[in-house]
């Protein structure tokens, strides 16, 4: 059995703002669980932010990041949804949406300040975010009778492994007591 896949997200959203040339470019950051999850965060930045010229994306999914989906949201073509989606590829972040919310500001950035840009406000977010490192885990659930209950969780406790709880309440039952 192959050992259990690492998965780097982030605990919490995070929002920062960056600026470019007088554009302003606000970044969230946040931790989602599926596609359509992110595509509400999304949406979400969209609502709050009726206003702005661009809500660009980009979010990746799944163990590895098979699921990867970024946006230029009207932006020139490969400079803005694909830098971002490349800043969370180079931090192995995975099950994460950036959304980045530009307010132009008069000055055109071309498409170098642009990735520049769009780059630079998600990884400034993950850079302030607090990265979780998650691994899945097996639950075992041991019953054993009295007697030797207080050793092997002695044992247990001494041992790499968790213990997440014990119950000394169960129920014990003897069928024949010896009486007639």
């Amino acid at each position: 059995m192959p050992p259990p896949q690492e998965i780097v997200t982030i605990a919490v959203a995070v929002d920062i703002e960056t600026q470019a040339r007088k554009s302003r470019f606000l970044c969230l950051l946040a931790p989602v669980e599926s596609e359509a999850a992110a595509r509400e965060v999304v949406a979400q930045r969209r609502r709050a932010h009726h206003g702005a010229g661009h809500h660009c994306s980009a979010f990746m999914l799944g163990p590895s990041g098979q699921l990867q989906r970024s946006s230029d949201d009207g932006e020139p073509a490969g400079t803005a949804g694909m830098p971002m989606l490349e800043v969370l590829r180079g931090r192995g972040l995975t099950d994460v949406v950036a959304v980045v919310t530009r307010y132009f500001g008069g000055v055109l950035l071309g498409t170098g300040g642009l990735i520049r840009a769009y780059g630079g406000a998600v990884s400034a977010a993950a850079d302030t975010a607090t990265i979780v490192r998650r691994r899945p885990v097996h639950t075992v659930v041991v019953t054993i009778d009295h007697q030797h209950a207080g050793r092997l969780e002695n044992e247990l406790r001494a041992s790499p492994y968790t213990v997440d709880s014990v119950d000394y309440s169960a129920v014990v039952t003897t069928a024949d007591f010896g009486v007639s």
